[in-house]
């Protein structure tokens, strides 16, 4: 866990009030139990991600919920595509080939397209 003192000399292009305003904003989210604010390192790394896409790629503050969405949607996604290669993974030899061959382009039903 991270304070928000270290979490801002951490990052050399955060600025303080735009960290309060994302907490704001409930872009990042920090825990506070009866004690000063601390990030998770998973919230410290959305908050690093956040620096990029408004100080360096200069993304406004307008834009930034509809682009973390779309970023969290691209997560989720492959959170689950990792479960579902895991759990093609662990099945038996013939049932990997089967998925296989039903996910191969030319036999695509109608309705997956």
């Amino acid at each position: 866990m991270t304070g928000i003192d270290a979490l801002v000399a951490a990052i050399s292009a955060l600025q303080r009030n735009d960290l309060e305003a994302w907490l704001r904003d409930e872009l990042v989210s920090a825990e506070s139990d009866a004690g000063p604010l601390t990030f998770s390192d998973m919230e410290c790394a959305r908050v690093r991600f956040i620096c990029t896409l408004h100080y360096d790629l200069e993304i406004d503050a307008e834009t930034l919920p509809a682009v973390l969405s779309l970023a969290d949607q691209l997560y989720e996604t492959r959170q689950r595509l990792l479960s579902l290669t895991a759990a093609v993974a662990a099945q038996d030899e013939p049932i990997q080939k089967a998925i296989i061959a039903a996910l191969s382009p030319g036999n695509r039903s109608p309705e997956t397209e």
